[in-house]
């Protein structure tokens, strides 16, 4: 098996900019932030030859409540799983009193510990390993994980340890299947609903808004099939983000729609649907990413409220009749279990192989059935169609004029391919395409007769008028 390796410490001590460089990667948000880090944050990495996976976890203080106290569960779930603990220190602010209660939870687990100490440029060897020796962890490893000095000899001497064994098969950690990313605004229950579909508490829940900052990826098995969840940060109206780190966190997140085969839309139903949740959906249709809408906290409201909100979805949802709409509850697990037949649904109606053959009858009834417009005098015509692309489908669309087709007829045809092809949960983009005039450029020259036929009509004209004016 690869070694996992967990990066434990307290806050701002350098554990993601380390993750970061293990991974050769930007996965793991870094700032001068206590606190930044708040899951656990997996990637896999290779130095030497030697494979690994690394785990970064949230910044530890020795004595967490709220939560902390959750952070600290996470961290020492990513502990309790991993083969390496990098207990990190800083170098410049020396031996804390928060490092010795982290090195006082460390000394209780049977696990193999590595002191590092980070921030090492401009700081004295000779005491930094005088200072943190006192651990009993042995001498400390040096790093600046932020320049990569000592990381390349801290991972070869740490994995080169009996108690590593390397000479395993060698199994990556990456996200596969479907990749499924959770949104919404802050607070709807996103991380709640990660954890309930996983069965297990992975990622942290709290009644704080703003919980996860990163977006964390989870892969998993179920019933054989391989699936990756997404948990994202919530995405608060553009005018209440003032934090750096906030903004940051909307950057990942619009990463990870990006990257999603399958985004889930949480609602929050005793709020009803708002302006925000009509923006994240914007950009979920942007990416024309396959879609889910998730109504939670469905539990406990009476049931005309819950005819009041279904009323208020279907009039301000009419634009997105192709995504399933489910009433949950995330904490309780109602309806949770039947969000993976959609799920299911929607990416095979996103991946789908269509023939061309398929798209051009279809294409043909439709235009007969409701002809295009009338452009300047002219009818448009669209004369066949063939598949550009999936996740979402791409049809596109060759004819006369294309660039005239009005939004409306777009509209209908959408719905006319969504509906024949039987899509479910998945939206259709169609590019049109306006054939090009082979003779566009090219001067019409004549041949000699076409010559004097033109003269010898000249002349008769003339003649003609002549005649006409004597009279």
């Amino acid at each position: 098996m690869i070694p996992v390796i967990a990066l434990v410490g307290r806050p701002n001590v350098g554990k993601s900019t380390l993750f970061n460089r293990l991974t050769r990667s930007r996965h793991a948000l870094v700032a001068s932030f206590p606190g930044l880090t708040r899951d656990r944050q997996y990637g896999k990495g290779a130095v030497g030859g030697n494979e690994f996976i690394v785990v970064d976890t949230g910044g530890l203080s020795g004595d967490e409540t709220g939560i902390n106290r959750a952070m600290l569960e996470q961290s020492m779930a990513a502990v309790e799983e991993s083969d390496l603990v990098f207990f990190m220190v800083d170098a410049g602010d020396g031996r804390t009193g928060g490092d010795e209660q982290i090195a006082q939870i460390l000394r209780q687990e049977n696990k193999q510990i590595v002191l590092v100490a980070n921030k090492i440029d401009g700081a004295n060897p000779d005491f930094v390993r005088s200072e943190f020796s006192a651990f009993g962890f042995g001498e400390p490893h040096l790093v600046a994980a932020i320049h990569g000095e000592g990381v390349n000899d801290l991972i070869t001497r740490a994995l080169a340890h009996p108690a590593i064994d390397s000479d395993e098969e060698v199994q990556a950690i990456a996200p596969a299947g479907i990749k499924i990313a959770v949104i919404g605004r802050p607070n709807v229950g996103k991380s709640t609903l990660v954890n309930r579909l996983l069965g297990e508490e992975r990622v942290v829940v709290y009644s704080e808004a703003g919980t996860t900052r990163d977006s964390i990826y989870v892969p998993f098995e179920r019933n054989g099939e391989q699936f990756t969840l997404i948990d994202t940060a919530g995405i608060r109206r553009r005018g209440k983000v003032t934090q750096v780190i906030e903004k940051f966190s909307i950057i990942k997140t619009l990463e990870a729609i990006s990257d999603a085969n399958v985004v889930i839309l949480m609602l929050d139903a005793r709020q009803g649907i708002v302006d925000q949740d009509l923006h994240l959906l914007s950009y979920a249709l942007d990416a024309g990413r396959a879609l889910l809408i998730a109504v939670n906290k469905w539990d406990g409201i009476d049931h005309d409220r819950k005819d009041s909100i279904k009323r208020e979805l279907d009039r301000r949802l009419t634009f997105i009749e192709f995504a399933t709409l489910h009433f949950i509850s995330a904490l309780h697990g109602s309806g949770v279990g039947k969000l993976y037949p959609s799920i299911r649904t929607a990416y095979a109606s996103a991946t789908k192989k269509i023939k061309t053959s398929q798209l051009n009858k279809i294409l043909n009834q439709a235009v007969s059935e409701h002809p295009p417009p009338l452009v300047h005098g002219r009818r448009i015509k669209l004369r066949y169609a063939n598949a550009s692309g999936t996740n979402p489908p791409v049809i596109v669309i060759h004819g006369n004029q294309t660039a005239a087709v009005p939004e409306p007829y777009k509209r209908y045809l959408q719905h006319r391919f969504i509906d024949e092809l039987h899509l479910e949960g998945t939206p259709v983009r169609l590019e049109f395409r306006a054939g090009t005039n082979p003779y566009a450029g090219r001067k019409n020259l004549l041949s000699q007769r076409q010559v004097q036929h033109r003269r010898r009509l000249v002349t008769h004209v003339k003649n003609a008028d002549k005649k006409r004016k004597r009279r």
